[in-house]
């Protein structure tokens, strides 16, 4: 039987434990699987997730149950303190590439196919955004016989230059909250949409990084040393009169 995400939607804080054990599964594969006190820190980092959340250990646990009911995490074995894995892509039954798409998605709400490119660099580095708009169309034409669609593709909204895409694993979206909730980011910013922007920025500067270090190697070149960001009236200031 397929997973069934539409007549058992997955809750908020559910997909948020989910999604982190995704993420720290593929970013810091050292630590993982994770202990409950390791998945509430990443379950609560003030930056890469929107909305915010400040889970108690409570909530994680709670999560977990929901999430092993369905399959979808299990415990560690041979471990000396309990750590916990998902199983995502297995009982979804999705390639890792869809699974990296549909865990940023939950982590850090609607997003185009760019930001998605830039934000899963460290999950999985697509090639192109057509290769994410490809897997965004799959998982949107999903058939029947699998589940149905996973993501949709949101109206787009005043103002914005391309339309956002949000997934489906908590049930269907209610697009004018999401348009008050962007109008309202709009006007006032919050700290955790500041970060997440930063974040997203970082990460495409330390992916033009690469690409200039790859290019350098392969020319057989010495790669430029990162600029100190101070211009050189900053480093050597003239002297008073």
């Amino acid at each position: 039987m397929p997973f069934d995400h539409r007549a058992q939607p997955l809750s908020p804080h559910a997909a948020r434990v989910l999604a982190t054990l995704m993420e720290k599964a593929r970013t810091v594969p050292d630590s993982y699987p994770l202990t409950v006190n390791s998945l509430q820190s990443g379950c609560n980092q003030k930056t890469s997730r929107a909305p915010v959340m400040q889970l108690s250990e409570g909530d994680i646990q709670a999560a977990l149950d929901e999430l092993r009911q369905r399959h979808l995490v299990m415990e560690a074995s041979g471990q000396r303190a309990t750590r916990w894995e998902h199983n995502f892509e297995r009982v979804v039954g999705v390639p890792s590439q869809a699974s990296a798409i549909l865990g940023l998605l939950m982590l850090r709400g609607p997003q185009t196919a760019g930001e998605l490119r830039i934000n899963t660099e460290r999950w999985h580095r697509f090639a192109d955004i057509g290769s994410v708009e490809a897997f965004l169309e799959e998982l949107r034409d999903r058939s029947e016989e699998k589940g149905g669609p996973l993501v949709v593709l949101l109206p787009r909204a005043p103002g914005a230059r391309e339309a956002r895409w949000a997934h489906l694993l908590c049930g269907e979206v209610d697009v004018s909250a999401l348009a008050a909730a962007s109008e309202a980011g709009s006007a006032a910013p919050s700290d955790g949409a500041t970060a997440q922007r930063l974040a997203a920025l970082e990460a495409e500067v330390a992916l033009l990084r690469a690409t200039v270090q790859q290019l350098c190697s392969a020319l057989g070149v010495e790669a430029p040393v990162p600029h100190s960001g101070m211009d050189s009236a900053e480093q050597n200031p003239p002297a008073e009169i």
